[in-house]
């Protein structure tokens, strides 16, 4: 059951997944309804009792850590500006969301699902796979760390289970997404952010951004920072860390599917602890050739948007990304927080 609900102090409920599974039907309905009025009000709440343990949490973390205090010299080694397939190290200030504040005080590294450049995925959409780039002086260890985590959030568990449950909440079929999420992709992103200094109170470890694709899980360390805008008041609400959780928010492509009943919210990070922080987002998508149109239950109003494949429109949404940011230097290939 839910074991808090939204406030002033903390904005977003913290829901305990364990009851998607309970034999009691009204601790099911309960965490249900509760999803359901999270992704119609903000798109976002944090998830506790997932069946992630926390060593592998503190592993990643740890690999994170581990990666960034490379030497620079030993990061771009895997600089993604020299490739084509969204993989490898993004420098410090290299990724503009808001041009008012300037260029993301953050760096970052992308790994994806691990596939040859001649692999028939890959060879279809040679812009989002391709094998992935690790650094030689962590080894073996850092690798297994990654892609271990990386198949944990899609294969085994946690990305179906979410997307049954947003389903459920749509009011359809358990598994109404299950065909999409049979070939489910993802993007396992490593963040660090030194301390933002603010010197005027625009400086960004992140600017104010939607996601593109279907739902974002993200862990993150215990220091704060990421924010959420309510879009009626326009008002900023800190989310505050919960030791284990998942923040989960919608997409802009869940959001098109839903017909906009379900919300992808602005968001961003500031980062005035004075310490680092650290921040592993995975964005989880399904089958890019799927169809998306207007989900059955959600067409109150008309629908707002075309049908569209999945892959055609997260390169729209890379495409736009990328002119917006034009005057910041690189593009940044997907949001992050």
């Amino acid at each position: 059951m839910a074991v808090t609900s939204a406030s002033d102090d903390r904005p977003l409920p913290v829901l305990d997944f364990t009851a998607l599974h309970s034999s009691d039907p009204h601790e099911k309905d309960a965490l249900i309804n509760q999803i359901r009025e999270a992704c119609r009000k903000s798109g976002f709440f944090q998830l506790v009792g997932h069946g992630v343990e926390e060593s592998m949490q503190d592993a990643i973390i740890q690999a994170a850590k581990d990666f960034f205090a490379l030497s620079l010299e030993e990061k771009l080694e895997l600089d993604m500006r020299k490739i084509t397939h969204h993989r490898g190290y993004e420098p410090m200030h290299t990724q503009v969301h808001e041009q008012k504040a300037g260029p993301d005080n953050k760096e970052s590294l992308y790994l994806g699902d691990d596939m040859a450049l001649d692999d028939p995925q890959a060879l279809a959409e040679p812009q989002n796979y391709g094998p992935n780039l690790y650094p030689k002086a962590l080894g073996r260890k850092f690798e297994d760390v990654c892609m271990s985590y990386h198949a944990t959030m899609i294969r085994y568990w946690l990305g179906q289970e979410i997307m049954r449950a947003l389903a459920l909440a749509l009011e359809l079929d358990k598994g109404w997404f299950d065909d999409y999420t049979s070939k489910a992709t993802g993007r396992l992103r490593l963040v660090h952010y030194p301390q933002t200094p603010n010197a005027s109170g625009t400086e960004r470890g992140t600017g104010a951004h939607r996601d593109f694709g279907t739902i974002t899980l993200l862990m993150k360390d215990s220091i704060g920072g990421l924010q959420v805008m309510d879009d009626v008041t326009g008002r900023w609400a800190e989310v505050p860390p919960v030791r284990g959780a998942y923040v989960v928010n919608i997409g802009n492509l869940m959001m098109r599917w839903t017909n906009h009943t379900f919300n992808s919210a602005l968001h961003r990070v500031l980062n005035y602890s004075g310490k680092d922080r650290y921040s592993i987002p995975f964005f989880f998508d399904g089958d890019s050739s799927v169809l998306i149109d207007c989900i059955p239950g959600c067409e109150e109003g008309g629908k707002r948007e075309p049908p569209i494949f999945a892959r055609d429109f997260l390169q729209m949404q890379v495409s736009k990304s990328y002119s917006k940011r034009e005057a910041g230097g690189r593009n940044g290939n997907r949001p992050g927080t």
